[in-house]
């Protein structure tokens, strides 16, 4: 019940955010500096009110893998977490441990990751409505877990990934992404998957300024670095409609 239910939340969600795509970074309201990761509760809503949040002292260490402990905000099961900016200073950002919705979100300087996705079902989706995130070297949505992610009118800028599948995870699923109206400049990548364990990804009726739309991978579970196997569409793990390269 409490899936089908987040499911249609998530859905009347992104309809709301469909209209437009912001590319200009917000200014923030306020900082508010968490000495300790702040958890959202199961199926409860935080509103940051266009506040910047971060950590104090600092959990970035650059490229070095983290965990939750690392980041600002752990959303459990149905969380949804709006009108926040994260600031610089964190290594993880927001942990969502099962299905879970971010609105109009921003990563200032993402440091390891911005987002970690680590859902337990396959039949959970997690939504990203509306934001951006800029300055990550590597990824700004990293997808450990289960089940489906979809991001839509959503900004980035000077990345590496936009998305990746985990390439190495100890246990791996059949994974699915969707991209709608998403703007990427700068970017070496937007989504990575892996065809191997059955990762379907789809970027649509988007714009992307330079770098790859998406990569295909065998991964593994054993830790070792995945084996890139292709670029570019297959209508199979990497579909691609209504993108545009150039003049958008």
């Amino acid at each position: 019940m409490v899936s089908s239910t987040w499911n249609i939340l998530g859905l009347v969600a992104l309809a709301a955010f469909a209209a437009a795509q912001q590319t200009n970074f917000p200014v923030p309201s306020a900082t508010t500096n968490l000495p300790a990761v702040r958890t959202i509760p199961a199926g409860q809503s935080f509103d940051g009110s266009m506040r910047q949040w971060d950590r104090s002292p600092s959990t970035c260490n650059q490229q070095a893998e983290g965990g939750e402990k690392d980041a600002v905000f752990i959303l459990e099961h149905g969380a949804t977490l709006s009108n926040v900016i994260i600031g610089p200073n964190n290594g993880e950002g927001v942990h969502c441990k099962g299905a879970c919705s971010l609105n109009n979100v921003w990563w200032t300087d993402v440091c390891e990751d911005a987002a970690t996705f680590r859902q337990t079902s396959s039949s959970h989706t997690s939504y990203v409505n509306g934001g951006g995130a800029r300055n990550a070297d590597d990824k700004v949505f990293q997808h450990n877990g289960a089940g489906t992610v979809i991001v839509q009118n959503f900004f980035a800028s000077n990345i590496g990934k936009l998305y990746r599948s985990c390439g190495n995870c100890g246990t791996q699923h059949a994974r699915r992404s969707e991209f709608r109206n998403v703007r990427v400049q700068n970017g070496k990548v937007v989504a990575g998957v892996n065809a191997n364990y059955g990762d379907k990804t789809l970027v649509k009726d988007s714009c992307v300024l330079g770098g790859a739309i998406c990569e295909r991978f065998n991964g593994n579970n054993q830790g070792k670095e995945p084996t890139k196997i292709g670029s570019g569409a297959d209508g199979v793990a990497c579909v691609i409609e209504g993108v545009r390269t150039s003049g958008c």
